[in-house]
């Protein structure tokens, strides 16, 4: 069966002073609220300032976020029972990756045991719900609540984390990823339209890797990753693209030097998160522009690189996360398992079926850059034709005696033109 035991969490390892009175009474009323499950009280006290101090706390309020069941641990499936998934073998190549920044000063073997649980968590929900596709970067975000939670809290907050929170990034193609990068288009044209016309050049991919990771692949420091994630579980998926675009914005005076026509160097710059993050400022701003600004409000792009029919919050399917999650602060928490997989299977179909009209569209637009000379011929032969039949009409027997033989020549050799255009090669 295996080993079943947990690694004790982390704790507070980052924090080497005790509590100040002020931090204790935000403890106190933080634990209130989870044992009411006051979700609002809860959400309001994750993003002020701090978060939720330690990791003690997170243990209690994390799951109650993700609306894990109060009593709820690992599922009572062996996953070990069930059928291998697909991308076992590139989750065991990322887990050799793992636990590279934190914690510090650790053992190599307990950090191997760290790893070994790692890849229990994820084998364990992928075998479960093997509709999701493992992404590279996936085991990034489990890793966090691994070293928060522990191994047997961890695998029910990482399953609804998946199905109800990430899924869109779990689908069968990355197509799910566009609406979240054209929303930051969209965010940034809003709130700042002259960065965004110097950035319209430039594909926001330079977002990818943060936001499909929540961050995990780019913060470094084991306190900051664990205080933005107070921040994200606490909110609709849709916030993490607005804190993307607010450090964007926090770097305009760096972006400013580079020209809109050297997209290449601005895609250089934003793929890296500056060093260090401002996260309680950042946080404040996000948290600022997202009420200023919710999606429902946000304006179209103009630009002939960005622009597509509707708003960009238009588009955006009602089985995303970005919706699924949005409006309602307790809609996750009602969603069952049961719920994100439904959505998940509505959501791959109209991927699919969206991406078959891609193709056929893109079908259709070779044909006619194939034929579009022999169709240009065709209707001139056409043209040319009709003429030399209205020219033989009696009225017109004097001009078709002057002109006729031109018109039957040229008529002649429209007809041997379009054959060999015709004329498949041998």
């Amino acid at each position: 069966m295996g080993r079943r035991h947990s690694l004790p969490p982390l704790s507070a390892s980052w924090r080497h002073e005790p509590l100040s009175p002020v931090e204790n009474d935000k403890v106190q009323r933080i634990l209130r609220a989870c044992r009411d499950r006051d979700l609002d009280q809860l959400r309001e006290l994750v993003i002020s300032e701090g978060g939720l101090i330690e990791d003690e706390v997170r243990r209690t309020a994390w799951p109650i976020l993700l609306g894990c069941d109060q009593n709820q641990h690992a599922d009572t499936i062996d996953w070990r029972s069930l059928p291998e998934h697909g991308d076992e073998h590139q989750v065991e190549l990322d887990v050799n990756r793992s636990f590279v920044y934190y914690p510090e000063d650790e053992a190599e073997e307990r950090r191997n045991e760290r790893k070994h649980e790692l890849s229990e968590v994820i084998v364990g929900t992928l075998r479960r719900h093997p509709m999701l596709h493992y992404f590279q970067g996936y085991h990034d975000i489990v890793q966090v609540l691994l070293l928060v939670l522990g191994v047997n809290a961890a695998a029910p907050a990482v399953a609804r984390l998946s199905l109800l929170r990430i899924r869109d990034f779990m689908l069968p193609t990355m197509s799910g990823t566009e609406p979240h990068l054209d929303l930051i288009k969209a965010i940034l044209y809003t709130v700042d339209p002259v960065l965004a016309n110097q950035l319209s050049r430039t594909q926001p991919f330079f977002a990818l890797s943060a936001t499909l990771t929540l961050y995990a692949h780019d913060i470094e420091a084991y306190g900051d990753i664990a205080r933005l994630y107070d921040f994200l579980l606490a909110s609709e998926a849709a916030m993490s693209l607005y804190l993307f675009a607010v450090i964007v914005m926090s770097r305009k005076e760096e972006l400013r030097d580079v020209e809109a026509d050297e997209p290449e160097m601005l895609l250089v710059i934003l793929s890296k998160l500056p060093k260090p993050l401002d996260l309680e400022s950042l946080i404040r701003r996000t948290s600022e522009i997202f009420t200023q600004y919710p999606p429902e409000r946000l304006s179209q792009p103009p630009t002939s690189d960005w622009s597509l029919p509707g708003r960009a919050w238009s588009r955006v399917s009602a089985n995303s996360v970005l919706k699924t999650t949005h409006a309602d602060p307790h809609k996750l928490a009602k969603q069952s398992l049961s719920d994100g997989e439904s959505m998940f299977e509505k959501h791959a179909g109209e991927v699919k079926r969206a991406e078959a009209w891609k193709r056929q569209m893109l079908q259709t637009r070779r044909l006619a850059r194939r034929y579009q000379r022999p169709a240009t011929y065709t209707a001139a032969a056409v043209v040319v034709a009709v003429t030399a039949v209205m020219l033989r009409r009696s009225s017109l027997r004097p001009f078709f005696a002057a002109w006729g033989p031109v018109w039957m020549g040229l008529q002649r050799r429209m007809s041997d033109l379009m054959q060999r255009i015709l004329t498949p090669p041998e």
